[in-house]
């Protein structure tokens, strides 16, 4: 595990340009992170910095929010620490000489400052004013301990104290503070000190946090470590194994799983190995350890000695800021002691990070538009990767390629008697920032736009979920599958379109249902969007319960339609070429149930356009998961196969990042469609009146025939107990030739709220030609809070 865990620490990535206002580069800077946004304040070069920076490490972009409130002076060396979506930044040096102990809170989620005034303790003085202290959060606390104080009142004569005080600060839930108090400790304190750092830890089977302070300056640099027991408020100096690194202050040290990763800082000059004993010899370092907060073990992952690799490594640097963004490691900035006088520049402008883990397994691959030869889907995002491998296998045994000619093995398939499940999870995915009220026109254009559709695969247990066929009222009735979400405008970094999330589920797509012959499929769509998931729909028209079951002569695809955040492509111009340092699984035939997978390709974004994969040559069909860490396949050097209408396919989809392939996510089957079948409405807008709201969309873009009719339903609550909890129970309240219906009072009354993530109100519209019903657009209308008249209360100023 180790020696893994080494080699993955060889895998720094350099930064390339970004974009955006990038920071002056400085030292004494701080950085928390708020998922995938990196937040940056203070520090100085050349003056005190006081601007908040904000760089968003899935986009490569630096920006600078419009902060307002009681914006704090620019400080140095301060406290800075984030709880949820809001950062507290305490004393730090505010100009030369001058420091301060005031406590500023900002609310990220609206850039807000306030300056807060906690109760000072009940005995013993207010923190004093300092710098390089130590600022560390667990639970609903706030630890300071340390730092250097200035004992005269002139601050250009600074006479420095060092400190070993140690705080409480007690927080309010979601914003302000309660005060200071001092605990009682017991054991021995470690001894004063600035510029080290602390971190807290707790292990998930003890359920013990425990707080550990490493380093620091106090005269001299140390290399001491210091465990405090948080529950027992106890002091001690753990054994530790390994080698322990260098003395050093201004270092970082960041906690990732059971980690306690420690990077650069001032150390001292050695000379063969031993510590030079003359004062002032000191040196910035690129050294980089870990200790495992476990077993107390050290372990030197890369040294400043190792010069052939200093170009692909982060260069020597003090006082620079470190973050962990999930399981990878960024580093930015910081004082360059090697380099002072270049170019009259003392500090790094480069930005670094490292992975030090393989991703988590995505989330199942989600179907978001079937067509006779083509799937688009798309899984979830995986934060801090470089890339996806997604990989099938066919319903039938794959073409070999014998001689160079493709044989296929997968007969074409009709939609009479296919039997296919759907394996499914719910997976929800919530657009930020979403604006759009109720009265807002929805508009969904079926080829400039996809949002995050709901899960549409369906579990193996669905079949059992429904009724038997005597429930139908209506043979033509569409069997809704699955569905997916129509939503709005979303933050300014998200493509215009990308808030409509719109699904359709396609007849012969994925599950089949017993509606006589004709066939049906969900497109979905939602006003005010989210994603969710529901498997085997139960159908209510206006007197009786009608389901649909899930295996049939008949099968449904869901799809969404594209959209402007997605980069989507064939395989051969989407993929994505990797760094040939990063380790790789070969293309995988694995076995499963006497099926092999095959690789689709390797994909930057999370959605895919599948319509051909990769074979290989016959003698290398025996290829197993043996081969992990290969490099990344010369896809142009195989052969590819088309995939074919009616088809049963399997799809399972691996992040990658610095440290290679991981775990491959859960199975989810897919069946391409059978022509002849309308599309999905779209174009659908849903205006409020005071007792009702108005429905209305555009007919689909592809009606294969002349439309006959069109049905809408709206899910409503229900008492019947169904095996699936996500099972809706759909009424039907229109059917007729008009693209437009009203859903009154009476009728809302009954809608069932969908709580799987944002409250919504839940429609679906399909079409039928002489074919039968095809994809069913199905809307999720964001809620505000309960109402007694209408069940829910649209509230336009909360939503």
């Amino acid at each position: 595990m180790a020696a893994a865990v080494a080699a993955a620490a060889q895998n720094w990535r350099r930064v390339p340009s970004s974009t955006g206002p990038v920071p002056r580069s400085r030292h004494g800077h701080r950085a928390v992170a708020i998922r995938e946004l990196v937040i940056i304040f203070g520090g100085g070069n050349e003056g005190i910095a006081d601007e908040l920076h904000v760089y968003n490490t899935a986009t490569n972009q630096w920006f600078l929010p419009a902060v307002r409130g009681d914006i704090p002076p620019g400080c140095a060396a301060h406290g800075f620490v984030c709880d949820g979506t809001r950062i507290l930044v305490f004393g730090g040096m505010v100009e030369y000489g001058r420091y301060s102990n005031d406590l500023y809170e900002l609310q990220a989620s609206r850039w807000l400052w306030k300056k807060v005034k906690p109760q000072p303790p009940s005995i013993g003085s207010l923190p004093c004013p300092r710098l390089g202290h130590s600022f560390s959060l667990y639970g609903n606390k706030c630890y300071l301990f340390g730092g250097l104080a200035n004992e005269s009142e002139d601050s250009n004569n600074n006479i420095p104290r060092y400190l070993n005080d140690f705080y409480e600060l007690e927080l309010q839930h979601g914003s302000g503070v309660v005060g200071w108090s001092i605990p009682m400790t017991k054991g021995i304190l470690p001894s004063p000190r600035e510029s080290h750092t602390a971190i807290v830890y707790c292990r998930k089977d003890l359920g013990n946090p425990k707080m550990y302070i490493f380093g620091g300056m106090c005269g001299c640099r140390l290399n001491d470590l210091w465990e405090l027991n948080i529950e027992t408020m106890t002091w001690s100096r753990p054994e530790t194994k390994g080698m322990v690194p260098l003395p050093r202050s201004l270092h970082t040290a960041n906690v990732i799983g059971n980690k306690m990763y420690v990077f650069g800082g001032w150390v001292p000059q050695t000379m063969e190995d031993e510590i030079s004993a003359r004062d002032g010899e000191w040196k910035c370092t690129s050294s980089f350890s870990y200790l495992n907060l476990d077993t107390l073990e050290w372990l030197a992952l890369n040294s400043d000695c190792q010069e052939d690799r200093k170009n692909l490594l982060p260069g020597p640097r003090a006082g620079h800021c470190a973050v962990a963004v999930g399981t990878r490691l960024y580093i930015w900035s910081g004082r360059d002691g090697y380099r002072k006088a270049w170019n009259n520049q003392v500090c790094c402008k480069d930005l670094w990070y490292l992975d030090t883990e393989k991703p988590p397994a995505p989330s199942q691959v989600q179907l978001i538009r079937a067509t006779t030869n083509s799937f688009q889907v798309k899984w979830d995002e995986v934060s801090t990767v470089e890339g996806y491998l997604l990989q099938l296998n066919a319903d039938s045994p794959a073409p070999t390629v014998t001689g160079g000619i493709v044989v296929p093995e997968t007969a074409l398939l009709n939609s009479q008697g296919i039997k296919l499940d759907l394996h499914s999870q719910t997976n929800h995915m919530v657009p930020n920032n979403v604006q759009v009220t109720s009265n807002s026109l929805l508009k969904l254009e079926a080829k400039e736009n996809i949002t995050e559709p709901e899960n549409v695969a369906t579990q193996e247990a669905t079949k059992k979920n429904h009724l038997d066929s005597k429930g139908f009222k209506e043979s033509n009735a569409p069997s809704l599958l699955p569905v997916c979400t129509l939503g709005p405008q979303t933050s300014a970094n998200v493509a215009e379109l990308h808030d409509l999330d719109i699904r359709t589920v396609n007849p012969d797509a994925s599950v089949s249902s017993t509606v006589s012959s004709t066939q049906t499929m969900v497109t979905q769509q939602a006003v005010k969007t989210e994603s969710s998931s529901t498997n085997g729909a139960v159908v209510k028209d206006e007197t009786s319960l009608t389901t649909f079951s899930s295996k049939s002569e008949v099968a449904e695809t869901t799809f969404i339609m594209p959209s402007t955040k997605v980069s989507t492509g064939h395989t051969n111009n989407s993929t994505m070429h990797l760094s040939k340092t990063t380790p790789l699984r070969q293309i995988a035939t694995v076995k499963t149930r006497e099926r092999q997978w095959y690789d689709v390709g390797i994909f930057k974004s999370n959605t895919a356009l599948v319509s051909q994969y990769y074979l290989l040559p016959e003698e290398k069909s025996g290829l197993s998961n043996k081969v992990e860490n290969a490099d990344v396949p010369d896809y142009s050097l195989l052969k590819k196969q088309d995939l074919f209408p009616g088809t049963v396919y399997r799809f399972r989809v691996a992040a990658i990042n610095g440290c290679g392939v991981g775990p491959f996510s859960k199975v989810s089957e897919f069946k391409t469609c059978i022509p002849g079948f309308p599309g999905a409405p779209s174009t659908v807008r849903i205006t409020k009146s005071v007792d009702c709201i108005h429905l209305s969309w555009e007919p689909p873009v592809s009606p294969s025939g002349n439309i006959l009719e069109y049905s809408a339903y709206l899910a409503i609550r229900t008492t019947q107990v169904h095996e699936n909890p996500n099972q809706l129970v759909f009424m039907k309240i229109y059917c007729g030739l008009k693209t437009s219906c009203i859903v009154t009072a009476a009728q809302l009354s009954n809608a069932h709220v969908d709580y799987t993530s944002r409250p919504a109100i839940v429609f679906r519209i399909s079409a039928k030609n002489e074919r039968g019903y095809g994809p069913a657009t199905q809307v999720r209308w964001l809620q505000g809070k309960v109402d007694t008249k209408f069940s829910v209360k649209w509230d336009l100023s909360a939503l």
